[in-house]
């Protein structure tokens, strides 16, 4: 009998698998049961979009890519950033096109973290951060965020975190989970840290064109100084609803971006043929599509909102993404608990806040990227299932 444990790799034997992933099994498992614990947009992608894809096939254009990805896609990615948040990046050698934000994220830890590094990780945050960072061999300091401000990074944490050791923070803003935003004055005054501290700096916008109210998003590159020490990771699964297509990007530095592409062309070689075709219809024509969803999940994010906060449960109002951090505090149940009881006794999955980090407990993730039905009937069983506690 092989001793495997004595044969793997010792760093990703220690990592915990995603809280996301175990209640969306769960809920996979059983009847009737209404998930609002994934963040996946129930749009379907458009249909402009879906039609290049498939020409291309039809066409035969199954080949593959530049390491980098279609050098025309990388224009449009250049074009788009700059239409948008007015930053400019060289489509040749500051662009590089990827498997998914993931593989950006990936990418981007592992070209500039040396074992031991310090990296910034303000939490509640998406799950993937620490594990890459800890296979990466780098140091994961996890700098905890408050609803009473909320949820935003500030200056002040992000300087009490530094020592001689730190080496580069992430900034996932809008935020998974708990749909905060970062104002142009809060990015300015983190910029002013991370320039005194000589900082290298991932800026996960994955989510930034659903940032709702009249203030637009604000790329961290674009404020003055940053972009030179800032990799921006972004791309098609949430602005476009083009989950299964995984196609993501980053843009940065030149020098980092080679070296990401050097790791890249050894682990995947480029990114999907099919979907980069796609996603060049995406930018061009995309835009309204983008307002439309946009539009909709302010709906149902104000719905749903109103509806947590009418059955006592808390809940910060989101400014960004497509979820909610509802406090189940008042429940005395824990966040592990509230979830548990909830998908068996009224068939709803929800992902415990601790799944984003132990400041997380107490809270609970729900996904707004559901219909207003699948939403009301939701709120009803739980509301429900509040009373019967």
């Amino acid at each position: 009998m092989i001793d495997y444990n004595s044969l793997v790799n010792s760093n990703v034997k220690r990592i915990k698998p995603s809280g996301i992933r175990k209640f969306f099994d769960i809920a996979n498992e059983m009847d009737d049961v209404i998930s609002l614990s994934v963040g996946e947009p129930d749009f379907h992608t458009p249909w402009h979009i879906r039609e290049e894809g498939i020409h291309t096939l039809e066409k035969g254009r199954t080949r593959y890519t530049p390491n980098r990805g279609f050098l025309k896609l990388r224009e449009e990615i250049s074009n788009y950033l700059k239409r948008h948040y007015g930053v400019w990046y060289e489509p040749d050698a500051e662009v590089l096109v990827t498997v998914g934000g993931s593989e950006a994220i990936d990418l981007c830890v592992r070209s500039l973290v040396n074992p031991g590094d310090e990296v910034l990780i303000p939490e509640p945050s998406f799950v993937c951060y620490v594990p890459i960072t800890e296979m990466a061999g780098g140091v994961p300091v996890i700098i905890e965020t408050k609803p009473e401000n909320g949820f935003r990074l500030t200056a002040k944490e992000l300087e009490e975190k530094i020592t001689e050791k730190t080496k580069l923070l992430i900034l996932p803003y809008p935020n998974n989970p708990t749909g905060a935003v970062m104002r142009r004055e809060d990015l300015e005054a983190v910029a002013g840290v991370v320039e005194r501290h000589n900082l290298m700096v991932l800026s996960d916008e994955i989510y930034s064109e659903l940032t709702y109210g009249t203030a637009p998003h604000i790329a961290f590159s674009s404020i003055t100084g940053m972009q030179e020490r800032t990799v921006l990771v972004n791309g098609f699964s949430k602005s476009h609803s083009m989950t299964g297509w995984r196609l993501g990007y980053a843009a940065g530095p030149k020098e980092i971006i080679a070296l990401m592409t050097k790791l890249h062309q050894f682990a995947i070689m480029s990114a999907p043929t099919t979907s980069q075709y796609a996603a060049i219809e995406a930018l061009q024509n995309g835009d309204d599509d983008i307002e439309y969803m946009r539009s909709q999940y302010d709906m149902r994010r104000r719905l749903i909102v109103d509806g947590l906060n009418a059955m006592g449960l808390k809940c910060f109002e989101p400014e960004g993404a497509f979820y909610v951090f509802p406090s189940v505090k008042s429940t005395g149940l824990t966040s592990m608990e509230f979830s548990e009881k909830l998908i068996y006794s009224k068939r709803v999955a929800v992902v415990p806040g601790d799944a984003f980090g132990a400041c997380g407990e107490g809270f609970v993730r729900i996904s707004y990227s559901y219909s207003i039905k699948h939403i009301t009937e939701a709120l009803e069983r739980m509301e429900a299932f509040l009373r019967e506690l």
